[in-house]
């Protein structure tokens, strides 16, 4: 949890001047860094009071949908003590000097946040108070604050804070750690249902997105890439393509490698542009685009060949050893039963309704961006890196993004944008397809994991191992494709060997809303099920009892992360907490206590992921192969406050149904190299008629508040297939549905 930083002056955290128009301006310093705030032009994240008495609000972080533009402003407006309906949110643009860092993942807004925002609040409300106090002659302590005014009642005297604002800016900025934070008992906004700032101009389709950017002059572009990752062009057809109605330009881009050579991320990928003066134009002409390709040798690469290579490689030891605990081969020796299993899941794209798009301006040697990125200063970097020009010379304009899931955390198609804008001499939109941006994402990686349990005379759980066969380049793991040494259950079994083999892979893989956690918690919860009916206890009681304690010795604390590590580090893991969670999820959904239809199961699933402790039940009814999720119940304790409970259960609703759509039918397929699917007809989501009715609980805890958007998605996937199980007693080890090769117990 961040707080103010004892090296940072109260005049470096906080400062004060007047507004335009006379009212008082707060310059919230993120960074501990000093800045004068002589206008809205520089102003860091902040508070501007006006005379009128509205309040403008500054939301640093890109919104993709997860709410923070409303929730972060919610913080600072409630300790300020002023009626939301008197805030005006704007959005900021990237200024790393002045916010810090503006991103969008790792579900990291509320928690990095929480205390520096309610502090810089409630510093602003002394402010206020100070003023009317000395307006009126009288103490501070007789002042009050309400709706934006500050009441002394035994005079029964007020003032708007638009009315102090002027004052205000003149007086000294108070130590930050001398100002008092309101009592939660005492909040008024901070836990109300509150409407997105967005919703109505979402709703009326007024421009929000980077979809709807416009610029003077600006032309529209299409970037034509090789459909096997690597790939470069030799030569197209640009005659014929530039002789296209509206066509103003069509090019070969060379691309811009990667300084390391080791990734398969890149700068900018090789391709082909069309441009024309409008976005129907440069696709119709991408129409008659005949390109030859040198595919180079992911071309080999298969999904086909992967999981006979994994097969393979289940019978050699595996190639790295995550993590040993105790004498495993002694204790299965010495196990009364043994349990062994293989899972499988596939490739997933993110499919966010927006495709990828960026609007770039190129002049002087300086680049304009507007972009719906989730990591703005990533965008920066790429785009100076491929362009060849100081970080400092590119600016970037944050637009609302359509969904990202993490997709949006690489922000290649700034880098193309911005290069057909320098070629072009002219602001250029570049608008990918559902194909393109279903074809050259960056996937959620796949994996096959051999596991196994041994289990005493008790039914208790003395060993486990896992193989995981994963991917990467040379020894290093694929982006998302690790195996971490503490996933649960590691500490809780006391022989436990994790290792990991690594396939070769010239695919771009990435983070996804819950990375690593939304395809490992399917494998181990839904292997840990399996442990369970072994064991012949009900699931319920063999997950407390092994969350009961931890039976091995925590590692020694490693030294603190430091900069952006710090940012996304996870504290450890309570087990008191999952406990309680479970047991929430397990009362809503009346556990043991209900009696279901033939064909009915309950599967019972929970995870630790990004701070968050989320269990969930399912309910589902199997009549031969037809599956149907009739509910699911989540619980989940993700600290002492919730800020904006709309959001919250939009974030925790639509966790779930994406988990519940990526077990039906999620799959993406290589083949030679490239991606077989294109659309929503060969890649379905998850329809209406198919989607359960989500019913929510928060627990509640004496805990700092942690994000919401990604901790409540990995539990769902193993919720249901335990489900499957319970109704017709066959296990899905193998992902998505549609394709799931179903054992039978």
């Amino acid at each position: 949890m961040n707080s103010i930083s004892p090296k940072t002056s109260r005049r470096g955290f906080l400062k004060a001047s007047a507004a335009t128009g006379g009212g008082l301006l707060l310059t919230i310093n993120f960074t501990g860094i000093a800045n004068a705030a002589t206008g809205p032009a520089q102003i860091n994240a902040y508070v501007r009071v006006m005379p009128d008495g509205i309040v403008s609000i500054m939301a640093k972080n890109p919104e993709v949908g997860q709410g923070v533009k409303t929730s972060l402003p919610m913080i600072i407006a409630e300790e300020l003590d002023v009626d939301w309906s008197q805030v005006r949110v704007e959005q900021a643009s990237l200024d790393t000097e002045k916010y810090g860092l503006q991103i969008a993942g790792g579900s990291t807004s509320i928690p990095r946040n929480w205390d520096l925002l309610r502090t810089a609040g409630a510093t602003g409300r002394q402010m206020l108070v100070t003023a009317a106090a000395k307006t009126w002659n009288v103490p501070e302590v007789e002042c009050t604050t309400a709706s934006g005014k500050v009441l002394h009642q035994k005079s029964g005297r007020s003032l708007g804070y638009g009315d102090l604002a002027a004052k205000a800016a003149t007086l000294p900025v108070p130590d930050p750690k001398t100002v008092a934070l309101k009592d939660p008992k005492d909040f008024k906004l901070i836990g109300k249902f509150t409407r997105d700032v967005d919703g109505p101009a979402i709703v009326t389709g007024r421009p929000l997105f980077g979809i709807d950017v416009t610029r003077p002059g600006m032309l529209h572009a299409v970037y034509e890439k090789c459909p096997v990752f690597g790939g470069k062009a030799v030569k197209a057809n640009l005659d014929e393509v530039k002789a296209q109605p509206g066509v103003t330009h069509a090019f070969i881009v060379e691309g811009v490698a990667p300084a390391d050579k080791s990734t398969v991320t890149t700068q900018l990928y090789p391709g082909v542009a069309i441009v024309a003066d409008t976005w129907w134009h440069a696709q119709r002409a991408r129409q008659k685009l005949r390109v030859e390709w040198d595919e180079g040798e992911v071309a080999t690469q298969s999904s086909t060949g992967f999981a006979a290579r994994a097969q393979e490689l289940f019978k050699a030891k595996p190639e790295k050893e995550v993590r040993k605990d105790g004498d495993v081969d002694a204790a299965f020796k010495s196990a009364a039963k043994t349990i062994e299993a293989s899972y499988s899941y596939p490739f997933i794209a993110h499919a966010s309704m927006e495709p990828m798009n960026c609007t770039a301006h190129y002049h002087d040697g300086t680049c304009d961006l507007w972009v719906p990125s989730q990591t703005p200063a990533q965008a920066r970097s790429i785009v100076a890196k491929s362009l060849g020009i100081p970080e400092a010379n590119v600016a970037v304009n944050l637009t609302r993004g359509g969904g990202g899931f993490g997709r949006r955390l690489n922000p290649d198609f700034a880098a193309e944008a911005a290069w057909i804008s320098k070629v072009t001499g002219t602001p250029v939109k570049v608008l990918w397809t559902r194909e393109d941006d279903m074809r050259h994402d960056y996937y959620r990686p796949g994996g096959f994991h051999h596991l196994k349990a041994g289990l005493d005379k008790d039914g208790k759980l003395i060993a486990l191992s896992d193989h995981m066969v994963t991917y990467g380049q040379g020894d290093k793991y694929a982006a998302s494709a690790n195996l971490a040494a503490n996933i649960f259950p590691a500490e809780f079994v006391p022989n436990l060997l994790f290792g990991a083999t690594i396939m070769q892979l010239g695919v771009p893989t990435g983070a996804l809303r819950a990375p690593g956690s939304n395809a490992l918690a399917f494998t181990f919860q839904s292997f840990l099920d399996e442990v369970a009916h072994a064991s012949g206890k009900d699931p319920l009681q063999f997950h407390l009892d092994l969350l009961s304690e931890k039976r091995v010795p925590p590692a020694p604390p490693a030294p603190p992360l430091t900069g952006a590590a710090a940012a996304f580090a996870t504290p450890p893991f309570s087990h008191e907490r999952m406990r309680e969670t479970l047991k929430l999820v397990a009362e809503k959904a009346g556990w043991g206590k209900r009696t279901l239809a033939k064909g009915t199961g309950l599967g019972i699933a929970y995870y630790f992921s990004h701070a968050g402790y989320v269990a969930h039940v399912a309910e589902v009814t199997v009549k031969g192969d037809d599956i149907k999720v009739d509910k699911v119940w989540v619980a989940a304790d993700v600290g002492s406050q919730i800020v904006n409970p709309s959001g919250a259960l939009n974030q925790v609703q639509g966790a779930t149904l994406d988990g519940v759509s990526q077990i039906y039918g999620a799959e993406i397929t290589v083949a030679h190299g490239r991606i077989e699917q294109g659309n929503f007809d060969d890649y379905p989501l998850l329809r209406i008629n198919q989607a359960p009715p989500v019913e929510v609980h928060f627990l509640q805890s004496a805990n700092s508040p942690t994000g919401l958007g990604e901790p409540a998605l990995p539990p769902t996937l193993p919720a249901i297939a335990n489900a499957i199980f319970a109704a017709s007693g066959r296990r899905v080890r193998d992902l998505p549905l549609r394709k799931a090769s179903m054992a039978s117990a």
